[in-house]
């Protein structure tokens, strides 16, 4: 499994400037080990959980903060609201659709933070309802919510996607490389 590392994860993503403010609004969670933990589970493609979360939050409390929005709230519930805690790809189990790991998870990773932390109500919104509008009956009261799951919604794809681009391209340069020969 990869070594864990923060700023070279954020460093990917914003390549000018790491904000310490960032750092210090998630410093606490990114020490706790259930958190660290997430850095065993895969989500998207080859990108693990933590990995996952830490685009999120971070580009999330940056979209916050040109809004003027809370930014600290959003950048907590960012890191945590995958905070599920196993790796659902392996989860085999036959179950009815609207009990499946995409309609579930935000339940489990608000009662995994709620567990190890203390959670305001916009951080509990975020958490709870950034699978909107899949999970349509939970829609998101904040402006903050909305900024998170419209980023994890983002980085979901690109990180479900980008593998399988990989390998069209590659197929392709071959393909492109055989016929040239």
């Amino acid at each position: 499994m990869k070594e864990f590392d923060i700023q070279k994860i954020l460093s990917d993503i914003d390549k000018m400037y790491l904000d310490d403010e960032y750092i210090s609004y998630i410093s606490d969670l990114i020490e706790n080990d259930a958190v660290k933990s997430m850095k065993n589970f895969i989500q998207h493609g080859t990108t693990t959980t933590l990995e996952h979360c830490l685009k999120v939050s971070y580009v999330s409390y940056k979209i916050a903060k040109k809004l003027n929005l809370d930014a600290k709230s959003t950048a907590r519930a960012g890191l945590l609201h995958d905070l599920f805690l196993y790796d659902w790809h392996k989860v085999k189990e036959k179950k009815p659709l609207f009990k499946k790991h995409g309609f579930t998870h935000p339940q489990k990773a608000l009662e995994n933070a709620c567990k190890y932390f203390h959670l305001n109500d916009i951080e509990k919104d975020i958490i709870a309802k950034h699978m909107w509008p899949l999970t349509f009956r939970k829609i998101p009261k904040y402006k903050e919510s909305i900024v998170v799951t419209s980023v994890d919604k983002y980085y979901s794809t690109i990180e479900t996607f980008e593998p399988l681009a990989s390998k069209i391209k590659e197929k392709n340069f071959q393909s492109k490389k055989n016929y040239s020969e």
